[in-house]
This record gives C-alpha cells, sequence and structure tokens, in this order.
C-alpha cells in the first residue's frame, strides 16, 4: 500500500510513495549505526559549523520548502516561508551555542579534578508529525546532532515530501549522507524501531495516545524519550486587560497554521463581567479573517490538513453545542473542494463537552466565563493537558501569581505561547515530558559521565 500525499485544499492526489521495505529498513538502522560511531567522533565545533551550513542551505531553498509544506499541509504560504526560516535561525543558535552547551562542566563543590561530561548516546529515531512538518523535525533534529548523536527521521504519512526535503537538505548543505535518514513506515513498524538494539533514544511530537503507545515501549526497552503531546491551552482574560489587544492576539493564537498547533490557544477563560463583551471582540476578528487557497497571499486561514480532521472536529462542535455551548460564529462545514472549517467560537462552553477541555485541532475557539481568579485557575487546570497558557492583566503581581498556579510547561503574559529557540519548549500532565530547544535540548539525547582524576 502507498503513502499518499493528497493537497487539502482541493483533494487532489500530489504523490504517492512507496513504502520503504523491509530489506531497506534495516540497511538504514545499519547505516546509522555506522554513521553514529563516526559523528560523535567529529568536534563539537564541527558538528556546530555544519549547522551554520544547514542553515545556509535551507535559506537557498526556502521558497521551495515552503510551497511543499503548504501543499502536503494546507498552511498559508506566508506562514510556510516563516517557518523555513524558523528552522534556519535554529541552526544559527546551535552553531553559536553548541559549544558552550556541550563543554564540560564542574559541578558547584565538586571535588578536585572532577568534571561532568555530554556525550552522545547513538542513533535517536525522531517519530513527527504534519502540523509543522520541518519546524517540529529540524527542532529535535539539531540538537540531537549537534550532540553528536544521529536520527532516523519517520514522519507522517501524508508529509513524506516534506521528509524526504529534509534528508535532501541536509545533503545539500554538505553534512555526511547518513546523519538523517528517512523510513516511510507505519506506526506499526515504528513499534518495532524502537525496540531494536541500535535505536537509543525516542523523541515524538503527536497525540497524547501515540505518546502512551510509545512511552510504553520505549520505557520496556530502557530508553530516554521526549515527548511533545497535545494542548488545550488555556487563555485566562481579567477585568482590567486590555480587551481589544487581547482579543487581536487571541484570535491570532487561536488561528496560527489553521488552528492546528499544539501550542494555539484553545480555551478563552474570561471574568465573567466582561465575557459578552471580549466575545464580541473575538468573534469580529475571527470572521474578519480571509479563508480561502493557502498560497494567495491575502490568506490568512486554509484548510485542515485531512477530511478525516475536519470531520472529527465538526463533531466536536456538534457535540459541544448539544451539550450546552452557544455557537456565536461559524460551525458550519463549506461546500465545495477542499478540507475547509470556517473560524468558530462557542460561548458559555459547560464542563463535560468536548470544547471545555478536549483537544480541537482547528480554528474553533471556546469562551468560558469565570466569577474569581480563582474559579478561573481552576477551569484552566480542569483538563489533562498541560502545555501552554497566557494570561490578560494590568496588574503584574496577579500574571505572576496566576502564572505560578497554572499547571503548564509554558505561560505567556499579555501574550501568546511560542516556541523560542532559546527556551524550553514542553509540557506537564498528558502533554508530554522532556524538553526541546536551548540548553536543555541539546542535552535531551546526552549521557551524562562523571570524570574523575585522582
Amino acid at each position: 500500500m502507498s503513502l499518499v500525499s493528497i493537497d487539502p485544499a482541493t483533494g487532489r492526489v500530489l504523490q504517492r510513495y512507496r513504502p520503504t521495505p523491509a530489506a531497506e529498513i534495516e540497511a538504514t538502522l545499519a547505516r546509522a549505526a555506522r554513521a553514529a560511531a563516526r559523528w560523535r567522533q567529529e568536534p563539537v565545533a564541527a558538528r556546530c559549523a555544519a549547522m551554520q551550513a544547514l542553515g545556509t542551505a535551507l535559506r537557498a531553498r526556502r521558497d521551495a520548502l515552503a510551497e511543499l509544506i503548504t501543499a502536503e499541509m494546507g498552511k498559508p504560504l506566508a506562514q510556510s516561508l516563516a517557518e523555513v526560516e524558523k528552522c534556519a535561525a535554529c541552526c544559527d543558535y546551535y552553531a553559536r551555542q553548541g559549544a558552550a552547551f556541550l563543554a564540560p562542566e564542574i559541578p558547584p563543590e565538586a571535588p578536585a579534578g572532577a568534571e561532568v561530561h555530554f556525550e552522545p548516546l547513538g542513533v535517536v529515531l525522531a517519530i513527527m508529525p504534519w502540523n509543522f512538518p520541518l519546524w517540529q523535525a529540524f527542532r529535535a533534529a539539531i540538537p540531537a546532532l549537534v550532540a553528536g548523536n544521529v536520527l532516523v527521521l519517520k514522519h507522517a504519512s501524508n508529509v513524506s515530501g516534506c521528509a524526504l526535503a529534509i534528508a535532501a537538505v541536509m545533503r545539500a548543505a554538505g553534512l555526511p549522507r547518513d546523519l538523517l535518514q528517512v523510513l516511510l513506515v507505519s506506526g506499526r513498524e515504528a513499534s518495532g524501531l524502537i525496540r531494536d538494539a541500535r535505536i537509543h533514544g525516542v523523541t515524538l511530537t503527536g497525540s497524547t495516545e501515540a505518546g502512551r503507545t510509545v512511552a510504553a515501549l520505549a520505557g520496556a526497552a530502557l530508553k530516554p524519550a521526549v515527548f511533545e503531546l497535545g494542548g488545550s491551552d488555556p487563555y485566562l482574560i481579567f477585568e482590567d486587560a486590555d480587551l481589544d489587544a487581547a482579543a487581536e492576539c487571541c484570535a491570532a493564537a487561536r488561528l496560527v497554521n489553521n488552528g492546528q498547533s499544539c501550542v494555539a490557544a484553545k480555551r478563552f477563560i474570561v471574568a465573567r463581567r466582561i465575557q459578552a463583551d471580549f466575545a464580541k471582540r473575538l468573534a469580529e476578528r475571527l470572521n474578519a479573517r480571509r479563508v480561502g487557497d493557502p498560497r494567495a497571499p491575502d490568506t490568512d486561514l486554509g484548510p485542515l490538513a485531512r477530511e478525516d480532521l475536519r470531520r472529527s472536529l465538526h463533531r466536536q462542535v456538534t457535540a459541544s453545542v448539544a451539550g450546552g455551548a452557544r455557537l456565536l460564529t461559524g460551525g458550519v462545514v463549506p461546500r465545495g473542494p477542499g478540507s475547509f472549517y470556517p473560524p468558530t467560537l462557542l460561548s458559555q462552553v459547560p464542563a463535560g463537552t468536548p470544547a471545555f477541555a478536549d483537544e480541537l485541532f482547528g480554528p474553533v475557539a471556546a469562551v468560558i466565563p469565570a466569577r474569581t481568579e480563582a474559579e478561573a485557575l481552576r477551569l484552566a487546570n480542569a483538563t489533562p493537558f498541560g502545555l501552554g497558557a497566557a494570561v490578560f492583566t494590568q496588574d503584574l503581581d496577579r500574571a505572576r501569581r496566576v502564572a505560578a498556579a497554572l499547571e503548564s510547561g509554558m505561560v505567556a503574559i499579555n501574550g501568546s505561547v511560542r516556541s523560542e529557540v532559546s527556551l524550553p519548549f514542553g509540557g506537564v500532565k498528558e502533554s508530554g515530558f522532556g524538553r526541546e530547544l536551548g540548553l536543555w535540548g541539546a542535552r535531551s539525547f546526552v549521557s551524562v559521565k562523571t570524570v574523575r582524576r585522582f
């Protein structure tokens, strides 16, 4: 059975890919093991220089890569261009900082002659999703490569073209051919890879369900892992917030990547006294976004990545309305080709409905009223997820107090949650564990070794 890449804006088949046969899987793992033995011997400075070259190669191919991202998963072209640039900026960052992150350390009060060294594990299996097909792969790959590891990439099947393009741009940058290899395989075959002795670590970005499966396998094999899973990010808006600024920020944060981001704003927990006013302002901004061809320069919102995802999202919306939520705008599946879904706003969302605590992976916003700060926090934390959150208030003491109480890996104050190459990225609870990016990403897949001279 072939892997199919479909343009979600038209429904047209872009390409069919032959799955990697068993013999080639075996050959890939053997090459990865040999490449890991060689790459770990390269000085950290040489690895960092290779990342600088990779950033240059990404920028040289920016337009073609962005067009491929938009074709395979449907995000507006301007966002695809930004995604490629973010990957290049990540390369630049680790080229500058990688040597410092991996230099031996002397801990406070360590005995004389003692150092802590950071050594690569070997081969890391990266299981990546479709929603940021370049960024999420590079976000995992660059720090792992700088640390001296190599990668085997199992990407989502609907962005197989992007997966192959990642390997191609690494070769174009002059990196050794086998530092990152792509396997076009199913999730079931990926399970076998985790158990293989030549795989030394696993990184997964995906659903919580996938995370549970992969975590069980990695744990049974005693292999370190990093998981960035789902989210139902709460944005708390208090009475003293600048409502226009908050509504604009929240609309953009909900619709980024066509609403298909783990750290997109999803639930808006609003002080009851201003709830109707905020909902009106948010609806106006959602309705002002242009839905259409993601290749058009004036498009704000493209299609969902697959038709099955649109069906699932619409079921969540209709179930929430049936459960008592009010539909203020959107919520109607448009006719015509493509997996488009309109910006949708639900208000007065009650507990127990999908929009209250589940992850809605698309352009659907849920407004939930709260009487007090304590109730707002209770509602925000009443979810199994804990990836990102935001607080809107002009009282910085309150902002810091609320941020400390939110069960989340990241909190923004008067702004939106986003990944930054210098800061740790990841969640708590069912949003995963481990951290990517910054110093923390560079040390995610290393052996921490004590070396002591007597």
